[in-house]
């Protein structure tokens, strides 16, 4: 007998052109959660390679950089991909990888509307993704979870202005 693969379960029913539009929002949100949930797991299993690697993609997006909060989808899925694998979590990292479907489809959605071009929300300052590494060199789970947080600000703020439709 063998456990069963429950991404695999999910890969089966996670196509975001059959899914209604509140399935989609609440997905999104449960990618919000997961984030800001792995700031312990990531400073528990952090390793200077995985830095490297941030490091990498950070300066392959700072190359790339439009002055735009708005960045590449490929960056933004390289880093935070990286964040989950960072996590050692194969269970997290496989449905981060289910995810990625509604995340894409969320971002489209949401650049088609402008809905995250401004640079102001609710906390002030948008939080860059080399931010972010520099809080993993030297923060700790706590600056790193607030961090995430004010970095995901653009869409909890989309979330919550759209939460009652």
């Amino acid at each position: 007998l063998k456990q069963p693969d429950i991404i695999n379960n999910f890969s089966r029913i996670l196509d975001p052109t059959l899914l209604g539009e509140d399935t989609l929002k609440q997905l999104f949100e449960l990618r919000l959660i997961l984030e800001m949930g792995m700031a312990d797991f990531l400073f528990a299993h952090k390793t200077q390679k995985d830095i490297d690697e941030l490091e990498k993609i950070v300066q392959d997006e700072e190359a790339t950089d439009t002055g735009k909060i708005r960045f590449a989808l490929d960056k933004e899925i390289a880093f935070h991909g990286k964040l989950y694998q960072m996590s050692r979590n194969v269970t997290l990292q496989g449905f981060q990888n289910l995810l990625l479907p509604v995340f894409e489809y969320v971002y489209m959605k949401e650049t088609k509307n402008h809905d995250l071009d401004s640079d102001h929300f609710t906390g002030g300052k948008f939080i860059t993704h080399r931010m972010l590494l520099e809080n993993l060199k030297v923060g700790t789970p706590e600056t790193f979870r607030n961090a995430i947080r004010r970095h995901l600000e653009p869409h909890f703020d989309h979330a919550f202005k759209n939460g009652n439709k």
